[in-house]
């Protein structure tokens, strides 16, 4: 038998077929849509996915305002983080954040799906998130994507 035909192939930087995709955030639910993005930034919706490279597609969320969540938490939900200084514990909420920056809550939702390493950092940078209807990657001829 041929061994070379039962060789499994591995993703690499160069055999990537990364696209570009618009995904419409209008009335969906923050934490359901998250999970879908960050499987498609990883590549885990493609055959050829391999854990240790970027091999996923590049992500535009448009609409991020009005993005909803289910129950109490708009006030009940909690943000915490540390300053590095004593007693600098800082807590937020989501309506908090959102009123912040109408963005930050889908980056920030995102960001905690994708591994916590240096691949996850630079797969962050696939991700464009826009609160509004117009992006401005018209030039890259994105597909829509329905969730």
């Amino acid at each position: 038998m041929d061994t070379l035909s039962y060789k499994t192939i591995s993703a690499n930087k160069a055999t990537a077929d990364k696209q570009w995709v618009v995904i419409d955030a209008d009335s969906m639910v923050l934490g359901r849509l998250s999970s879908e993005v960050a499987k498609i930034i990883r590549g885990k919706n493609k055959p050829n996915y391999t854990p240790h490279t970027d091999c996923g597609d590049n992500v535009i969320v448009i609409n991020a305002d009005k993005v909803r969540m289910t129950g109490k938490k708009w006030d009940d939900r909690v943000y915490l983080r540390y300053t590095g200084y004593p007693g600098g514990q800082r807590k937020t909420t989501p309506r908090q954040l959102k009123a912040k920056s109408s963005t930050l809550l889908v980056e920030r939702a995102v960001r905690g799906m994708l591994p916590k390493t240096r691949l996850g950092r630079s797969l962050f940078n696939n991700l464009k998130v826009y609160a509004g209807a117009e992006h401005q990657h018209e030039a890259q001829n994105p597909t829509k994507i329905n969730i």
